[in-house]
């Protein structure tokens, strides 16, 4: 519990506070902190958000009516209540949350992930690590929620500002001593960040994404850069990428606190990789440290990007102590990371893989680590969202029919978009390719998945991307219960197959 008087002392050492409103008492105790209307109760706090469609302002009076005993607004309000005027009230938010819930970044050890690919997959290696070294280890990522003691299906990669802090506090009481968090650009740029202070940071490459938001690239990392600059503790340290060439850009600036990994051969990496062998099923993979130690590893998941995963992994807890037999531990017996290359090998030779590719470099490294791998042909089942940067549409397509011997265009989260006109974006690039193969268009997912499925033969690969472990499909304003892992489930047992 915390009071009206600490979060105008927070505001006010930030430089955000205005003026305060109807503030006779600041020791008015403040228990919560919310900004949908809704959720407030006794003793909260609530934050008037500008958003898209909406303005919190308009929903003030409502949250009082729920128990709120204060308001973070941009203006006053004809309300009786305290109430705290910022320039920005989502940006404030998070530091006001911070001071309600007792400062928790201060109380556990943060470990960010950032970058394009690779986030969800890194930070359950790096929790797996943290948990075999015997820490409580808390998870905010793009799977899942979990606040050590139970999980919560993810909403967004980086959540609310507000709801971050809620869960960090709540970790805090469950007895976490850390906790891994995937932080993302919009994360740094709309301040959901804020109240944030990292102990570790992981880079793990950048790629052209969320361009319809960011507008270039250089806009994009500078987004992630703030990461590094702004939301760290003192004597914070990271892993760097530096194959990547943004991630060349961030080792310059921070070298004095990185370490550095890869796997190019004409780059001098602190953590080496000395050899790898990969199949279907795994990687072995032998890696020596700064001091000259080596461990040899096996991972339960394929794919040189996975690979850069494991790496930027054991560099990250390498720099902050932790042993290598630890490492190698953790990284054996990590747990299946969903929707991520998540395998299903059926008993009739076929493999069906779900994946959250949704970016051409993500389908990429996704199809050219199994085209390494498969023995038979690859059949590749994926749309694109709606709403979502659309010159990626054609690149998709073009990806996919380099390295896809057949392809079925299929529906993804179109939103407010027509699937059909995505999918005629999509094959655009797929005729583009001079070995056009074969492609098909089949808007229903679920029969998509299945099709890919019952044509697939011994030996093939039917690779299900874009979704990964999400639930539903997001069509104009409606959620539509979906699950590709379901998909192939239910197909296996209709047609009476087992896999494991």
């Amino acid at each position: 519990m915390s009071n009206l008087q600490l979060v105008l002392e927070t505001l006010k050492e930030k430089k955000l506070l205005k003026e305060t409103h109807n503030v006779s008492d600041s020791s008015v105790a403040l228990h919560d902190v919310f900004n949908k209307g809704q959720e407030c109760k006794d003793g909260s706090l609530f934050c008037c958000i500008r958003g898209e469609k909406h303005d919190g302002h308009q929903y003030a009076a409502d949250a009082v009516q729920r128990g709120a005993v204060a308001l973070l607004c941009e203006y006053p309000l004809p309300l009786s209540v305290p109430q705290i005027i910022v320039e920005d009230a989502r940006w404030a938010m998070g530091y006001a949350a911070a001071a309600v819930y007792g400062f928790p970044s201060r109380k556990i050890s943060l470990y960010g992930i950032t970058g394009t690919n690779g986030k969800s997959t890194s930070s359950y290696m790096v929790r797996s690590i943290l948990e075999t070294a015997g820490e409580k280890c808390g998870l905010i990522g793009t799977i899942l929620y979990s606040d050590g003691k139970r999980d919560l299906e993810a909403d967004r990669t980086t959540p609310e500002s507000c709801e971050i802090q809620r869960l960090l506090s709540r970790m805090v009481k469950n007895g976490c001593t850390s906790v891994v968090m995937e932080a993302s650009s919009h994360g740094a740029i709309q301040g959901r960040l804020n109240g944030c202070l990292f102990k570790s940071l992981l880079f793990t490459n950048l790629t052209p994404e969320h361009l319809d938001y960011h507008k270039d690239m250089e806009h994009y990392f500078a987004a992630k850069k703030k990461i590094f600059d702004e939301y760290v503790i003192d004597d914070w340290c990271a892993a760097i990428n530096i194959d990547d060439k943004y991630g060349e850009t961030l080792f310059s600036a921070f070298q004095e606190r990185c370490l550095s990994f890869g796997l190019n051969e004409n780059k001098c990496h602190d953590i080496t990789l000395n050899s790898f062998e990969m199949s279907l099923s795994g990687i072995h993979m032998n890696v020596t440290f700064p001091n000259d130690e080596h461990i040899a590893l096996g991972l339960p998941l394929t794919g040189r990007f996975n690979i850069y995963n494991a790496l930027g992994a054991i560099t990250m807890c390498y720099k902050m102590g932790f042993a290598p037999d630890v490492i190698q531990k953790g990284l054996e017996t990590m747990p299946q990371v969903p929707g991520r290359l998540e395998k299903y090998f059926f008993s009739n030779k076929v493999c069906g893989v779900v994946d959250y590719a949704h970016t051409p470099d993500a389908l990429e490294n996704v199809l050219s680590t199994l085209r390494e791998v498969c023995q038979g042909k690859i059949i590749s089942v994926f749309g694109h969202g709606g709403e979502r940067y659309s010159a990626n549409r054609p690149l998709l397509g073009q990806v996919a029919a380099r390295f896809a011997d057949v392809i079925i265009v299929t529906m993804d989260n179109p939103r407010s978009e027509d699937p059909s006109q995505i999918a005629e974006e999509i094959e655009a690039g797929i005729t583009n390719v001079p070995t056009n193969p074969p492609h098909y268009r089949i808007l229903d997912r679920n029969e998509a998945v299945r099709t890919a499925l019952s044509m697939a033969k011994a030996g093939d690969v039917v690779v299900i991307t874009g979704k990964g472990p999400e639930r539903f499909i997001l069509m104009h304003d409606q959620k539509i219960e979906y699950s590709d892992s379901k998909a192939i489930q239910q197909w296996a047992l209709d047609v009476g197959l087992r896999w494991n």
